[in-house]
């Protein structure tokens, strides 16, 4: 099973076919190929979403191939994607983040009067 999840490497293309992301069994990206003609039809932040959302969907290919590879030796009833997560064991309340936490105008110092040369 190791090793079978280990060899895994999926890959996706963009929907204009300009942009191919090829990921690692974790999702890490190995692979990017970029046509030539993408740099004249996408500006370069749209072509960055283009490069982010192709790589996504080949790294959710490769959770779920990977899910597949775990299954069955899981026991019964265990979520194969949760486990990959790191989240199999973790109740609803906590998979959710916590809100974050609003600076208040008090604690922030201010440096407008303030040289970053002069001794305290």
């Amino acid at each position: 099973m190791h090793q079978r999840l280990v060899s895994i490497s999926e890959s996706a293309t963009s929907p204009d076919g300009l942009v191919t992301a090829t990921v690692g069994p974790d999702g890490t990206l190995t692979e990017l190929t970029i046509a030539d003609a993408a740099y004249r039809q996408h500006r370069p932040a749209d072509l960055a979403k283009v490069i982010v959302s192709t790589t996504a969907a080949a790294a959710d290919r490769a959770a779920k191939l990977a899910g597949e590879v775990v299954a069955p030796v899981l026991p019964a009833g265990t979520d194969p994607a949760a486990l990959l997560r790191g989240t199999a064991d973790l109740t609803p309340a906590e998979l959710v983040p916590p809100a974050p936490v609003a600076a208040s105008a008090s604690v922030e110092e201010d440096f407008e009067e303030r040289s970053w040369l002069e001794k305290r």
